[in-house]
């Protein structure tokens, strides 16, 4: 009887000691930024000599070759990246207000912080539809009635915030749509990231920090093949040909900082591979 409780005592450390492992092997990165690119197909952009600052990320961190949107227009992938659903959301319309939860909720609860930097944005915490080159429609966090105006940020706040090492734990960066390869070019998009964004990746090197670039959905001709890249110090270089989407994407992020999975990104299984 005395080596039954003894064998299943011993058992159920292994499976402790498992679990602990496998949770361990996801990275907690002190900070992540999520850059969101607009309609361009995988293979628009990988390759093309018109993006060489995006190509140069590619090879130095993690590219997804099978990464996929979820659908069209842009709105609906926003949303289901924020909060693991459209919201019931089909178009690009605007204004919306969610009670539902969302990763920037999520982490605030926790005890962590969230903020979205928006190029153009006229004022911290505006919430009109459109002003010049901003689109509130790639702003998702503007639409849900739990977090305050102090999280909608333009983005001229991104770069003073992380020189000084107090950015939040997760940002948003959205281009205008100038810079996001809405109305500009490829080049035009890769230069502003270059421009804007390289010094965020050479500070990530020594600040335990993660750069994610993507893209809301491609042009319409490709099944909505996108790109994905991960870069940062706990990323091993190298191509990775596992299917990911949104919302799985959601799910690695939710589960670095141990938040349950939000709507349609319970479903999936965080992305493991990648990591040192």
């Amino acid at each position: 009887m005395r080596t039954t409780h003894w064998t299943a005592a011993f058992a159920l450390l292994m499976c402790s000691a498992t679990a602990s492992l496998a949770a361990g092997s996801i990275p907690k990165p002190d900070h992540v930024v999520i850059v969101m690119e607009e309609n361009h197909g995988y293979s628009e952009i990988i390759g093309s000599q018109s993006a060489p600052y995006i190509n140069s990320l590619a090879t130095q961190g993690a590219l997804f070759t099978n990464s996929y949107a979820i659908g069209h227009p842009s709105q609906p992938n926003y949303l289901e990246l924020f909060s693991g659903s459209n919201q019931g959301v089909t178009d690009d319309s605007c204004p919306h207000s969610f009670g539902a939860d969302n990763e920037g909720n999520q982490l605030i609860t926790a005890g962590y912080s969230f903020a979205g930097y928006s190029e153009s944005l006229p004022a911290k915490g505006s919430g009109v539809c459109n002003y010049g080159a901003y689109a509130r429609k790639h702003a998702p966090w503007t639409n849900f009635t739990d977090l305050p105006a102090k999280t909608n940020l333009p983005f001229t706040s991104f770069s003073k915030a992380f020189n000084k090492a107090n950015l939040p734990t997760v940002s948003w960066v959205i281009p205008n749509l100038n810079d996001d390869m809405h109305d500009g070019t490829i080049a035009q998009g890769d230069a502003w990231l270059k421009a804007n964004i390289k010094p965020y990746v050479d500070w990530v090197q020594t600040h335990n920090s993660l750069l994610i670039v993507t893209w809301d959905e491609d042009d319409g001709g490709q099944g909505n093949h996108i790109a994905t890249i991960f870069v940062g110090p706990m990323v091993k270089p190298g191509q990775y040909a596992e299917q990911i989407n949104h919302y799985r994407l959601l799910r690695t992020i939710e589960t670095m900082y141990g938040l349950a999975g939000l709507g349609n990104a319970a479903k999936e299984k965080p992305i493991k591979d990648v990591w040192q």
